[in-house]
């Protein structure tokens, strides 16, 4: 069975929650591309809605929007997502994975579209009831 991290994005407020994903849930998201809308049910937040924005392989390889399937390729960069150049036009080969989750991938990252009824604290962090 897949499982992930994933980091779920607020927009309004800024921060980052971090939520793992396993069983049923991990694997509906497999096949999924960077870019598309999911449902926070898969996540832990009922009644949100999530886009895909990224992630990476266990080798810390990130995933490319422009790059389809899911395998890991060596790619020529200039100066873009996977690779920084330290000098104008420097160019380099490095490893970058496609833009479908697979279950290779180890981290997604996400962030909100819309929000539902609950915050997503109360959502992630359900409060117990004291004991006496």
């Amino acid at each position: 069975m897949a499982e992930f991290k994933a980091v779920v994005n607020d927009k309004k407020t800024g921060k980052s929650y971090n939520v793992t994903v396993s069983g049923h849930h991990a694997n509906s998201l497999i096949g999924i591309n960077i870019g598309e809308t999911v449902d926070g049910v898969f996540f832990g937040l009922p009644e949100y809605k999530l886009k895909i924005t990224g992630g990476s392989d266990s080798n810390g390889t990130p995933m490319r929007k422009d790059l389809p399937g899911n395998k890991r390729m060596n790619l020529l960069l200039s100066d873009s997502k996977g690779f920084h150049e330290r000098y104008p036009g420097q160019r380099k080969r490095t490893a970058i994975r496609g833009s479908a989750i697979s279950d290779a991938i180890v981290q997604i990252n996400v962030a909100v579209e819309e929000y539902g009824p609950k915050s997503i604290e109360e959502c992630l962090n359900p409060e117990t009831p004291a004991e006496n």
